[in-house]
This record gives structure tokens, C-alpha cells and sequence, in this order.
């Protein structure tokens, strides 16, 4: 393998690498938003649904989806509870 194909894997492996450690984040960093989820993209178990992408309606009130702290308020309808 040449000198530019070697650099090229190694900086794509990084880059990779980097952004799988930052999806990972802090729990603590994160909070639960609900009410701004679209139909089957929720991210865990509802009230009326048994596991995560199950929601049948967008927005609906007991669907959740993990944000960064803070994020929640300022997105149209989100909430910190469960409605």
C-alpha cells in the first residue's frame, strides 16, 4: 500500500473512531425529550408501544428520544415528562 492510501485509512479509522466516542457521550450530558419524535423513530418503550421505533404518531406525547442537555427546551413541543 502506498504512503497516500496508508494516511488516508488512518486518518478514516480516526475520524471514525472519534465520532463513535462523542455519539457515546456522558449519560449525565443527556436527557430524555418527548413530544418531538416522529412516528417510528422513538428511542425506547412507550406507555402504548412496547420497544424503541414503535410510535405510531409524530409528536406523540410519551415517545422519547436521547438529547444533549439543554436541547430539549428549545425544540418546538419538547418536554422533560412524559404527557
Amino acid at each position: 500500500m502506498n504512503k497516500m492510501k496508508t494516511v488516508t485509512v488512518a486518518t478514516i479509522i480516526t475520524g471514525l473512531t472519534a465520532l463513535g466516542a462523542a455519539s457515546i457521550g456522558n449519560a449525565a450530558d443527556q436527557e430524555k425529550c418527548y413530544g418531538v419524535t416522529k412516528a417510528g423513530k422513538n428511542d425506547c418503550a412507550t406507555k402504548t408501544s412496547s420497544c424503541a421505533g414503535t410510535s405510531t404518531e409524530d409528536s406523540q406525547t410519551d415517545a422519547f428520544i436521547v438529547v444533549p442537555a439543554g436541547l430539549c427546551a428549545k425544540l418546538t413541543g419538547g418536554r422533560l415528562e412524559s404527557m
